[in-house]
């Protein structure tokens, strides 16, 4: 079962899937998942985005990303753009959670997922999960447990209580 984290800003909720897992239950529903899948992570950056008032890196309507997939794969270009932007929006993420840490570079993830899909599903969602962890405030954290003091939990390392000196 995939951990659920608090997204920072509001009462959204962001899960932390295994990769493998994704990749199994798409594997299972015959696709269908993949569908679900990819439109709950473009809700959950489009969640963090409107938090932080960077809709422009992180998107605003996850509607519109699944409809692109969805029947914009009938011309093709549609679902090969809103591939890469969900890429684009998962680099974002990943520098504002783990600053110097890009996670799954935007370019090669198209690639990838133009020839070898399940690689790249797999790198895209490991990369998200991270950056989910990252911003709940470290590895296997619950719903922002850990996080102390302003900027927790924001990819900000948290601020431990100042000690008087003796």
């Amino acid at each position: 079962m995939a951990e659920e984290v608090q997204i920072r800003g509001t009462q959204e909720i962001a899960k932390i899937r295994n990769p493998l897992g994704v990749l199994g239950l798409m594997l299972i529903t015959f696709g269908i998942y993949g569908i679900v899948w990819y439109y709950k992570i473009n809700k959950e950056m489009a969640e963090l985005g409107k938090a932080t008032g960077r809709t422009e890196e992180l998107g605003d309507s996850p509607g519109t990303s699944l409809l692109a997939i969805t029947f914009g794969a009938l011309i093709i270009v549609p679902a090969i753009l809103s591939t890469y932007h969900t890429l684009q929006r998962q680099q974002a993420m990943r520098n504002m959670t783990t600053p110097g840490d890009d996670g799954l570079e935007a370019g090669l993830g198209l690639v990838l997922w133009l020839f070898i899909s399940p690689v790249a599903i797999y790198m895209l969602q490991d990369s998200l999960s991270k950056g989910w962890q990252a911003q709940a405030g470290g590895a296997g954290a619950g719903a922002g447990a850990g996080a102390v003091g302003p900027g927790a939990g924001a990819g900000i390392p948290a601020q431990q209580p100042q000690q008087p000196v003796q």
